[in-house]
């Protein structure tokens, strides 16, 4: 079966992509700058280049597609009919690479948490965002 669009369009489609400053990324750092929270934005230094990076706090916050990373959900679990082997390996590189950066970032002693495209939709965001930022100790005590 051959793909619904032109190959010019559909390299137009896949150009749309984004990958930073995406609408579920602008929502988390929207909810926790209404929290007070101080972060900086997809760090190279950091295994992933995270999306937001809290220094202070030694916490990084991974906002994920749940198609791309293969979440769990109905949209993550959902898989094209159009070059179904090349879609399902690319998802598990992606969910393979997540892995890893999950790893080296806690052998440097930083706190990965992943915040899912579907999470965002529930009114407990806040909450979540809350309950971190609450939970992470402060990097260094302070100076009198």
């Amino acid at each position: 079966m051959t793909d619904v669009y032109s190959p010019e369009k559909r390299s137009a489609v896949m150009r749309r992509v984004k990958g930073r400053d995406t609408q579920p990324e602008l929502k988390v750092r929207k909810a926790l700058t209404r929290l007070g929270a101080r972060y900086r934005l997809h760090r190279a230094d950091l295994p992933g280049k995270p999306d937001i990076v809290m220094p202070g706090r030694k916490l990084v916050v991974f906002v994920h597609g749940c198609f791309w990373h293969g979440h769990d959900c109905a949209r993550g679990a959902r898989v094209p009919k159009q070059n179904r082997d090349y879609w399902l390996s690319k998802v598990a590189r992606n969910r393979e690479h997540d892995e890893a950066h999950r790893a080296a970032l806690a052998a440097k002693g930083w706190r990965a948490e992943v915040l899912w495209e579907c999470e965002l939709k529930n009114p407990g965001l806040q909450t979540r965002l809350a309950a971190l930022l609450t939970s992470a100790p402060p990097a260094r005590p302070l100076r009198r």
